[in-house]
């Protein structure tokens, strides 16, 4: 199966920048989509940013222009480098990818742990 291990969350003070990492592992025939989602305490998760593996991605308003998706496929990495951080950016970030194990296997959808982004005013 395909395991997520994200990094680089932490504590930040508005207008400041943090990057988050996110590597897959395991049994991997391929990854399409790979992006991040966020969960603030009492929200429903959203997305953040999407990057397909050709490098088309997309953004909801609330961060674009701000934030900014990369990945690395021979690394089966992905990348979200943040700027200008708003207390309102404060959340869990998730990894996901989307992903295929094995010939054998269907594509499905894979999540990290999660990291803590917390962005003090």
């Amino acid at each position: 199966q395909v395991q997520l291990v994200e990094s680089g969350g932490g504590l930040v003070q508005a207008g400041g920048s943090l990057k988050l990492s996110c590597a897959a592992s395991g049994t991997i025939l391929s990854i399409n989509a790979m992006g991040w989602y966020r969960q603030a305490p009492g929200k429903q998760r959203e997305l953040v940013a999407v990057i397909t593996s050709g490098g088309n991605t997309n953004y909801p308003d609330s961060v674009k222009g701000r934030f900014t998706i990369s990945r690395d496929n021979a690394k089966n990495a992905v990348y979200l480098q943040m700027n200008s951080l708003k207390p309102e950016d404060t959340a869990v970030y998730y990894c996901y990818c989307n992903a295929r194990p094995g010939i054998l296997s269907p594509t499905n959808n894979y999540w990290g742990q999660g990291t803590q982004v917390t962005v003090s005013s």
